[in-house]
C-alpha cells in the first residue's frame, strides 16, 4: 500500500500552512491567515473522511495528521503569544501533551494513536483559541474582546495539565499490573 496516499499528502499539506499562518499572524496579515486556516480545516476534514472513506486508515496516517494538526497548532499558538494574545505557556504545553500522546500510544513504532476525550476536546479547542483571534482580526468583528483569549489559554492550560496527569497516572497503573 503506498504510504503517502492523498488523505496522507492533504494531512502532510499542514506542515506547510502551520508555518504560513505563523507568518501571516506575526505580520499581521490577519485575511491570509484566515484562508491559510480554513484550507487547513478543509484538510483536516478531507482527510479522515477520504481515508475512511477509500479504506485508506493507518496508524501512520492516524500520526501524521494529529501530528500535522499539533504542528500547525503550536505554531499559530505560538506566534499569538508573541502578539501577546495567550500566554507562551500554552503553545509549550500543546507540543509537551502531543510528545506524550505519541510516546504514550507507542505510535512510533506503529501502533494507533490512543487518544482520549479530555484530549480530543483540547485538540479541537486549541485550533477555536488559535482562529477565533485570526477570523475576528479578518472579518473586522469583535464578538469577544481580545484580551479574553489571554485568560481563556488558562482553561486550555489547566485541561491540558489535565490530560497529561491522566495519562501519566493510567500509564503508571497499567505498569504496576
Amino acid at each position: 500500500m503506498n504510504k503517502f496516499p492523498l488523505p496522507n499528502l492533504l494531512s502532510a499539506s499542514r506542515l506547510i500552512l502551520g508555518p504560513l499562518a505563523a507568518w501571516f499572524i506575526l505580520d499581521t496579515l490577519w485575511i491570509a491567515a484566515a484562508v491559510v486556516l480554513i484550507t487547513a480545516i478543509v484538510t483536516d476534514v478531507l482527510d479522515g473522511w477520504l481515508a475512511r472513506r477509500w479504506q485508506q486508515t493507518s496508524p501512520l496516517g492516524g500520526l501524521i495528521d494529529h501530528g500535522s494538526d499539533a504542528f500547525m497548532v503550536t505554531l499559530m499558538l505560538a506566534a499569538e503569544a508573541s502578539a501577546g494574545l495567550v500566554p507562551w505557556l500554552l503553545p509549550i504545553l500543546v507540543i509537551m501533551a502531543f510528545s506524550q500522546y505519541t510516546l504514550d500510544s507507542k505510535a512510533l513504532i506503529g501502533l494507533p494513536l490512543r487518544a482520549s476525550k479530555l484530549g480530543r476536546y483540547n485538540g479541537i479547542a486549541y485550533f477555536v483559541l488559535a482562529g477565533f483571534p485570526i477570523m475576528q482580526h479578518a472579518l473586522d468583528i469583535y464578538i469577544v474582546p481580545t484580551h479574553y483569549f489571554y485568560y481563556a489559554a488558562f482553561v486550555l492550560i489547566a485541561t491540558t495539565l489535565i490530560s497529561m496527569s491522566e495519562r501519566f497516572w493510567t500509564l503508571l497503573r497499567l505498569k504496576s499490573k
